[in-house]
């Protein structure tokens, strides 16, 4: 038997082939207009080759979850990424996750249950909006911002507001400061809006760092060096919602 998860984010779709122990089978695609035909389109090439009646539930999640009239399920994001960081890591009790246009920090108990979160649905600062924006000022992309700031140092951009920090960072350039750094420093701002995140909620022991962003390996050193701690990044950050949803379908 599976089941399958599907996580709709702004960006994003992703989805995962779930039986019971183990992911059998991942995808991620873009979102693009509409999050019904593209999440149909992971269930799709999921189930492809499956016996309807070996799928035990579908669910859906993420803000796209309400236009997928073909799940058995409906879950909150909050909750699916709860249960799929749970389910790869029983020792995490704090989760930051960065999604495209929001963040959040979760705490969960050790059964995997929700405890605590804050959530900031409100402006894109610090989110992978954010990231796309400012990266695109230096002729630059998300996959290729690491390689630009790796060993730079850090120039300070104070403002978080997308459209003020768009300002500061073409100012920075004009004054001939390096790709580099602005680079570097687009990242640290970002670590910097993320712990601070954490510090209003509650850092509890262990914390994961989930999302599209945490694919970034020196945001994910920079918000390390900020928290003082190690923190767990999965094999895929991605697909945690997902795998979280498809782990609820299976119960």
């Amino acid at each position: 038997m599976y089941s399958i998860g599907i996580d709709s984010g702004s960006v994003a779709t992703k989805g995962v082939l779930f039986d019971g122990e183990k992911i059998l089978k991942k995808i991620v695609i873009p979102t693009g207009w509409s999050p019904k035909s593209t999440s149909k389109q992971v269930y799709e090439i999921l189930s492809e080759g499956i016996a309807e009646n070996k799928i035990k539930k579908i669910v859906g999640t993420g803000y796209g979850r309400v236009s997928m009239d073909f799940v058995n399920k409906k879950v909150t994001e909050i909750t699916c990424h709860t249960k799929g960081i749970h389910f790869l890591n029983k020792n995490i009790r704090t989760i930051l996750d960065v999604g495209g246009q929001d963040s959040k920090v979760i705490n969960l108990d050790e059964d995997g249950n929700i405890s605590n979160f804050i959530m900031n649905d409100k402006c894109a600062a610090g989110t992978g909006r954010f990231l796309e924006i400012t990266s695109n000022l230096l002729g630059s992309d998300i996959e290729d911002i690491d390689t630009l700031a790796k060993d730079a140092n850090p120039v300070d951009i104070s403002s978080m507001c997308t459209v003020f920090a768009e300002s500061e960072i073409v100012s920075l350039l004009a004054r001939n400061v390096s790709k580099e750094s602005v680079a570097a420093g687009i990242l640290k701002s970002i670590a910097n809006k993320s712990t601070a995140m954490l510090n209003r909620g509650e850092v509890v022991n262990e914390v994961a760092f989930t999302g599209g962003l945490a694919k970034s390996k020196v945001l994910v050193s920079m918000v390390e060096d900020s928290l003082g701690k190690d923190v767990f990044i999965a094999q895929d950050t991605q697909i945690i919602g997902a795998l979280g949803a498809a782990v609820i379908g299976f119960r």
